[in-house]
């Protein structure tokens, strides 16, 4: 047993479907896209002119450390919670496009294509890999609870 799962729910040693192997590398991808977006955008690439960077790299890359172990370890669980996340870097780079220009917009093309990429990514993972591992999310008509 690991953590506390049945032997037949293993993550890591249920085989997986071609489709949702695609969707784990495109999470991942856009997942430590962002992680290395982050800080090379605040600290070298285009440093902010106002407030201190270290204290905007603390608000940005910080988010992105919780679902670090889950997302190495391919956790369909964390892949689900990761998409809040996922809108924090959402909401900035839609922020920066409409005020930006120059290197700040295309950095926040890049921001976006990479939360886009780790959102449906994320959650087509979350969803084919919790199928395949036999876990699902009841429905409303099916709850005992009255």
């Amino acid at each position: 047993m690991n953590a506390g799962k049945p032997e037949h729910l293993q993550t890591s040693e249920l085989p997986m479907a071609d489709k949702t192997r695609q969707f784990l590398w495109l999470g991942r991808i856009g997942y430590f896209g962002l992680f290395a977006l982050i800080p090379l955008w605040l600290l070298w690439l285009a440093p902010p002119s106002l407030g201190n960077p270290m204290v905007l790299l603390l608000l940005l890359w910080l988010p992105l450390w919780f679902p670090l172990p889950g997302i190495l370890k391919g956790e369909p669980y964390t892949f689900a919670w990761a998409n809040f996340i996922v809108m924090i870097y959402f909401i900035h780079s839609l922020t920066n496009l409409w005020v930006a220009a120059g290197l700040y917009f295309w950095l926040s093309v890049l921001e976006l294509v990479l939360a886009l990429m780790m959102f449906f990514g994320c959650t087509y993972y979350a969803r084919f890999r919790g199928q395949e591992l036999g876990r699902k999310i009841p429905r409303l008509k099916d709850d005992p609870r009255p």
